[in-house]
C-alpha cells in the first residue's frame, strides 16, 4: 500500500495490514457493496462471446458483444440453455438482446475478469474477484479497492456501505481531445438511511469520510450539496465525470488501486490529488514494482 500524503507530498511503502494506523475512531470507510454476476457467456459454438452489462427484465439484457457482425438485429444464437436474439444496435455499439427464458448465469456464465488479463477465468477468480462484504448482486466488474479487505480487518475498523453496480463503461478509455464530450455510463446506485445518519454523524464529530473505490466516491459526490451539509439516503443513477479541476464536497480521502493511462479513473485520483503528484507517486510505485490495476496493489490517498 503506498500511502500518499496530499498536503505534504509525502510518499510512504506500507502493507495494506497497517491500514488501520491511518483512521482515527472518528472516522468512517465508506465501501460499495455490489456483487460481480457470472456476466459472460459464449454460445454453443464457442463463436459469440457476450458481457451482460444491465437487466431490464428477466429475459432482457442490454450486453456487448464480440464479434459484432455476427449479431446485428434478427440474429439468434444458443446461449446459456437458451436462446437470445438481438433486438437493437444501440447508439454505442451495445445490443438489447432478448432470451426465450432467463439465462442461468449460475451454470453457464463465467466471471468477467478484465480483457488485460489475458487468459481464461478460472475458479479462483469466482472468489479472488469478488469482495468480503459483496451482498447486492449487479455488477459486470469488480470495486477493486475493496479486494484487499478480510473480514477481520474490516471487522476492526468502522465502515458503511452504499451500493453501486459497476458497469463497463467506468473502464472505458477516454478517447476525445475535449474531455467536456466524453460521456460516462449511467450507474444504478443505492445509498442506505443508515449509511447516511453514519455518514452526517462522522462529519459532526469531525471525522473523516475515507471512501473505498472510485465507485464509492462517484456515489457520495453525486449527491447534492458541500462538506457542510448533511447528505440524505438516495437511489438513483450516476454518470458523475470528476477530473481537475474537480472540488471535492463528499469525501475527505480515498483508497484506491492503481489505474490504466488514459482512464476516467485515473483523471479522478489526479483530480483530488493534483496530477503532478499523482504522476510522481505512479512513477515511485513503477520503480519498487508495485502491481497495477485489479488483482494488483493499493494508493491510500489522506
Amino acid at each position: 500500500m503506498l500511502v500518499l500524503h496530499r498536503e505534504s507530498g509525502r510518499i510512504e511503502h506500507r502493507g495494506f495490514a497497517d491500514l488501520p494506523e491511518y483512521l482515527t475512531p472518528k472516522d468512517l470507510l465508506v465501501l460499495n457493496d455490489s456483487k460481480v454476476i457470472p456476466a459472460r457467456l459464449h454460445d454453443v459454438t464457442g463463436k459469440v462471446e457476450l458481457l451482460l452489462l444491465e437487466q431490464r427484465s428477466p429475459t432482457l439484457w442490454t450486453a456487448m458483444v464480440r464479434p459484432g457482425r455476427k449479431m446485428r438485429v434478427g440474429a439468434s444464437v444458443e446461449v446459456a440453455g437458451t436462446s437470445v436474439s438481438v433486438i437493437e444496435v444501440l447508439e454505442d455499439g451495445t445490443r438489447l438482446l432478448e432470451f426465450d427464458a432467463p439465462p442461468d448465469l449460475h451454470r453457464f456464465g463465467e466471471m468477467p475478469i478484465p480483457p488485460y488479463f489475458h487468459r481464461p477465468t478460472d475458479a479462483m477468480d469466482k472468489e479472488r474477484y469478488q469482495t468480503v462484504y459483496a451482498h447486492d448482486p449487479g455488477s459486470v466488474a469488480a470495486p477493486t479497492a475493496g479486494l484487499h479487505f478480510t473480514q477481520q480487518i474490516l471487522a476492526g475498523l468502522p465502515h458503511a456501505f452504499v451500493t453501486l453496480h459497476v458497469g463497463a463503461g467506468t473502464f472505458h478509455p477516454v478517447k476525445t481531445d475535449d474531455l467536456s464530450e466524453h460521456r460516462m455510463h449511467l450507474e444504478h446506485y443505492t445509498l442506505p438511511q443508515e449509511t447516511a445518519e453514519r455518514i452526517n454523524a462522522t462529519k459532526s464529530s469531525g471525522g473523516r469520510i475515507i471512501a473505498v473505490g472510485t465507485t464509492t466516491t462517484r456515489v457520495l459526490e453525486s449527491q447534492h450539496g458541500s462538506f457542510q451539509d448533511s447528505i440524505v439516503a438516495a437511489t438513483g443513477s450516476t454518470d458523475i465525470f470528476i477530473r481537475p479541476p474537480y472540488q471535492f464536497q463528499r469525501i475527505d480521502a480515498l483508497l484506491t488501486n492503481f489505474h490504466l493511462p488514459g482512464s476516467t479513473l485515473l483523471m479522478l485520483i489526479s483530480a483530488l490529488a493534483g496530477r503532478d503528484l499523482v504522476m510522481e507517486a505512479y512513477a515511485e510505485a513503477i520503480r519498487d514494482k508495485y502491481r497495477f490495476f485489479s488483482y494488483g496493489d493499493c494508493m491510500l490517498i489522506l
